[in-house]
This record gives structure tokens, C-alpha cells and sequence, in this order.
């Protein structure tokens, strides 16, 4: 009987075409190219701020659940350093002045109606993997392209050392492979869901690219 691959592994593939086509998307484009202007910035990290803030607050919800205990989530959590970023580049009004496009308001009312712990793994490992992967080269594209002082307004990026980064990383890969254990056909529905969060990203980083200042 064949061995089932581990839930990283099945995540990855099953996501891979999708994860190259949100890096190409509307906003995120122009934020890899260094072409985002602070205003385009700012209303990305708003509308990051508004789906860590929703999904962080469910996963807090579901602290006793055991498989989500094991992705040591919280220690990742960005709404706090997201605000501190808006705070800096925006200045205090930031929650009001700056909009959320559609696509954030129907994600945010998606985590808020999951009443399965488990799919709330996916959009932790959509949001909080990636970050990790590739948030200090997010952050010299930022610092560089705002004309920022080295670590101003950065702090979305920041999850301490190299090591730590590694540790992270590490540590939350091991809490997914073990997540499924005893959980049934969840596993897929895990899959399913990452998948699902990859398009709404899509659609989130598309509707916010054509709000940018001409």
C-alpha cells in the first residue's frame, strides 16, 4: 500500500502553479519590481492588516485545538507589527483613511465563518510560510523603492534572527505534517482550502493594483 505524502509536500504541489501566479498579480507585481509607491503600500499592508487581524483572532479562538497548537502560530502573528508599519508610513488614522477593496472584506468574512480549526492551517501556511520565505527580501525591495531608513517600517518582515527565521520555519513544517494525524479526509480539505486562499489572494492583490495613484 503506497505511503501518503506528507502534508507539506502535498501543499507545495498542489499550490505551486497558483503561488507563482499571486507573486505576478496586480499589486504584488508592481511590489517586486519596486515600482509601489508608498499610498499603493500602505493600502496593501491595510488590507494584510485586515486578514492577519480576522484569522489570528479565530486561531486564538481555537487555542485548545491541538493540531493548530502545533504551528506555534502565535508567535508569528504580524497584525501587531502590520499596525506599527501603517502607523509609521500612514501616520495613526491609517484604519480610516485607507480602505479595503471587496476581496479583503469577503476574506476576512470567510475566516470569521470557518467553523473548522483545521482549515484555518491553510491560510496560516499561505500567509505565515510565506512570510518567512521571503519577507527580509521583501524588505530590502521596500526599504529601497520608499527610500526608507534601514528597518523603517519594515517591522511586517522582521521575525528576528536568521536562525530564528530557520527555527520558524522548521517548526512550523512539523506541526503541519503532524496536523492530520487521526483527522480522516482533512487533510485534503486542508489542501483544498490553501488552494482556495491562493485565489483569494489573486483576487485581493489584482483589485488593489488599479486603486494605485496614476
Amino acid at each position: 500500500m503506497p505511503v501518503e505524502p506528507l502534508l507539506t509536500t502535498r501543499l507545495r504541489e498542489s499550490t505551486k502553479s497558483l503561488h507563482a501566479e499571486v507573486e505576478r498579480a496586480g499589486v504584488m507585481r508592481l511590489l517586486l519590481r519596486g515600482q509601489l509607491n508608498r499610498a499603493g503600500y500602505c493600502a496593501l499592508l491595510r488590507n494584510l492588516h485586515a486578514i492577519y487581524a480576522a484569522l489570528e483572532a479565530r486561531i486564538q479562538q481555537h487555542n485548545e485545538h491541538m493540531g493548530l497548537r502545533r504551528l506555534h502560530c502565535e508567535t508569528m502573528f504580524r497584525a501587531a507589527p502590520l499596525a506599527d508599519d501603517l502607523a509609521r508610513l500612514h501616520g495613526q488614522n491609517w484604519a480610516i483613511d485607507i480602505a479595503l477593496v471587496p476581496a479583503a472584506v469577503a476574506y476576512v468574512q470567510h475566516l470569521k465563518a470557518t467553523t473548522v480549526p483545521l482549515l484555518l492551517a491553510a491560510h496560516a501556511y499561505v500567509r505565515y510560510l510565506g512570510d518567512l520565505s521571503g519577507g527580509q527580501m521583501l524588505a530590502r525591495v521596500v526599504v529601497k523603492s520608499l527610500q526608507l531608513a534601514p528597518n523603517e517600517g519594515v517591522c511586517f518582515y522582521d521575525f528576528g534572527s536568521e536562525d530564528t527565521v530557520k527555527r520558524l520555519a522548521q517548526e512550523f513544517r512539523a506541526g503541519l505534517d503532524l496536523l492530520v494525524e487521526g483527522e480522516g479526509e482533512s487533510g485534503q480539505a486542508v489542501v483544498d482550502e490553501a488552494r482556495a486562499a491562493f485565489v483569494r489572494h489573486r483576487d485581493l492583490f489584482e483589485q488593489l493594483a488599479p486603486t494605485l495613484p496614476s
